[in-house]
């Protein structure tokens, strides 16, 4: 059965064809100046065949989530980061880049691009990617970013998972906001919308997260693409498509 369920922010687990995908591993109470409210418990991956990193901001990769997972999975990494995973003693780091193919399982992976601006760690620069994972059923997931035209070049897909807001009060330069987000329906085609990176993390005394931007998606794609069907899922809720 082929399925996405989503563990909060931008961490998904996508399975297409029996092969499993962890993307933006970001599993535990804190990182960083960020909480929320619960960890992911191990039961919640279940068997993974690989780890997707969109790319290396700290709300998208956490090293001590990294250490939570099995060394022997294939870690998915942007141009220039691989160093991240060898260092945690994952034993197949591959490194992509935008218009890079890679398999897993047989099922297809196209990296793509994703309007997110110079990523840094430390001093080391990086790519922001999206990944549209091909089998039986084909999944956008894109990352951080915020709309570019090749998005036109990704779908018609069944799946786009979508970020729709953020951690702060304020929406930086480089993601999508609930309306952007909508807009970029009208670009990728998907038959069902899954809104991501909302809802889950909040700054030291800041007030708990709450659903406003899924409503405010929620509304946005019945104006701009009333032809997708959106489906706003709890922390740790499985779609099966």
């Amino acid at each position: 059965m082929n399925s996405v369920t989503w563990l909060g922010h931008s961490s998904v687990v996508i399975e297409i064809g029996g092969v499993r995908f962890l993307t933006d591993p970001v599993l535990g109470r804190r990182v960083a100046h960020l909480s929320r409210a619960e960890a992911v418990p191990r039961s919640a991956l279940g068997r993974l065949d690989a780890v997707l990193v969109s790319h290396v901001h700290f709300d998208h990769l956490d090293v001590s989530s990294l250490a939570r997972l099995d060394r022997s999975l294939t870690l998915v990494m942007p141009r220039g980061a691989a160093g991240i995973g060898r260092r945690r003693g994952f034993e197949r780091v591959v490194e992509v880049d935008a218009g890079d193919e890679l398999h897993v399982g047989g099922v297809r992976v196209d990296v793509t691009h994703a309007e997110h601006g110079v990523v840094r760690r430390y001093v080391r620069v990086s790519p922001a990617l999206g990944f549209v994972i091909r089998g039986s059923q084909s999944v956008y997931f894109a990352g951080d970013t915020d709309l570019f035209e090749g998005m036109r070049d990704l779908g018609p897909v069944d799946v786009a998972l979508l970020p729709i807001a953020g951690w702060g009060p304020r929406l930086p330069p480089g993601h999508l906001d609930a309306r952007r987000a909508a807009e970029a329906l009208r670009l990728v085609q998907p038959s069902i919308a899954v809104p991501v990176h909302w809802g889950t993390f909040r700054r030291v005394f800041a007030a708990a997260p709450d659903g406003a931007a899924a409503q405010a998606f929620v509304r946005a794609a019945a104006e701009l693409a009333p032809q997708v069907d959106v489906r706003v899922l709890r922390l740790g809720e499985t779609l099966d498509l």
